[in-house]
């Protein structure tokens, strides 16, 4: 005859077992201090980004332009008496201007695509009204538009993480 072990339990008990309401407390708890501390580094993470864009935006136009003055001081751009040889418009590096120096040449492009902002609000905008542009008679610390585009800079009220305003890039 066989006897029951001591430690078994009665048929009438449960072999399930339950969180408590403490461990339930203690997870969410947990769960809730990581999500508040991933939350601002995840923030961090697409400010980062963004700069890193508007950095690498504002040195590519700031490329194209000197290129374009450069053509312009060599003779391959038209350049009247009283002009400075940057260009009158951002679209003129995308769309392209003639060479004068080689009429067999079509057109002289500086850039394949005019990036926008990527701190600008409006996504409706096209790209060369997302900058603020100044001319060459403007002073660097009151840019103002003009008859040419000697620089472009953001039009952001923001600051970056380096704490300087996004404008002064």
């Amino acid at each position: 005859m066989r006897y029951p072990s001591p430690i078994t339990h009665h048929p009438s008990r449960r072999a399930t077992r339950a969180f408590t309401l403490i461990e339930l407390v203690i997870t969410v708890a947990i769960i809730g201090i990581l999500a508040s501390v991933a939350l601002p580094l995840g923030e961090l993470v697409v400010k980062r980004s963004k700069e890193q864009e508007l950095r690498a935006s504002l040195r590519q136009i700031r490329e194209a332009i000197d290129a374009y003055k450069k053509a312009a001081d060599e003779g391959k751009v038209e350049k009247k008496a009283d002009e400075t040889g940057y260009p009158r418009t951002l679209d003129a590096l995308v769309n392209g201007v003639e060479d004068i120096k080689n009429p067999k040449k079509p057109k002289i492009y500086f850039m394949r695509r005019l990036p926008r902002d990527p701190l600008y609000a409006d996504a409706d905008r096209r790209g060369a009204e997302t900058w603020g542009k100044r001319s060459y008679a403007s002073p660097p610390n009151a840019p103002a538009e003009g008859a040419d585009i000697f620089d472009v800079y953001s039009l952001s009220t923001g600051i970056g993480l380096n704490g300087v305003p996004y404008k002064e890039w």
